[in-house]
């Protein structure tokens, strides 16, 4: 499934950049590497568990934002706020990071089983329904990758 490539293959790019995740630039961010890589990990475990644990009962409804993000599979800097659930603690720690990356490599390979009639309500996006919201994990961790790219040039 190219949904399960892609993000396997931006899992395998946080591994590679871990080990700078102290690294700050200001004029990208205010925020860390590591912050950035935490974050996304949170957003992919914490949505495939959504996911998983789905009552199966909403009917997928793409906000208009939502519809444009994912059509163009671009998110504007700075247009949204993470809630409080997927922020990273004040303290990155190098191990924290490494058990959420395995845990999401994890959470990918059981994509395959969640039910296709799945659904994850996203704050801006709306109720998407599992391929929608695999391919909002594949955009938005691409966003928060090419912002550690940025912070490390």
């Amino acid at each position: 499934m190219k949904e399960l490539t892609k993000l396997t293959k931006y899992l395998n790019r946080f591994e590679t950049v871990i080990p700078q995740f102290e690294e700050k630039n200001l004029l990208v961010s205010k925020s860390s590497v590591g912050w950035q890589i935490d974050h996304s990990l949170k957003v992919i475990n914490g949505i495939i568990s959504q996911l998983k644990t789905s009552s199966n009962d909403k009917k997928p409804k793409s906000t208009l934002l939502g519809k444009f993000c994912l059509l163009t599979r671009y998110i504007p800097r700075g247009s949204g706020k993470a809630p409080k659930v997927v922020l990273p603690p004040e303290v990155i720690k190098l191990n924290d990071l490494l058990e959420q990356l395995e845990l999401a490599r994890l959470n990918i390979k059981d994509y395959p089983k969640i039910n296709n009639k799945a659904t994850f309500k996203h704050l801006y996006f709306g109720i998407l329904n599992k391929t929608s919201t695999f391919k909002f994990l594949e955009v938005h961790t691409n966003h928060h990758l090419k912002i550690i790219d940025d912070i490390l040039k």
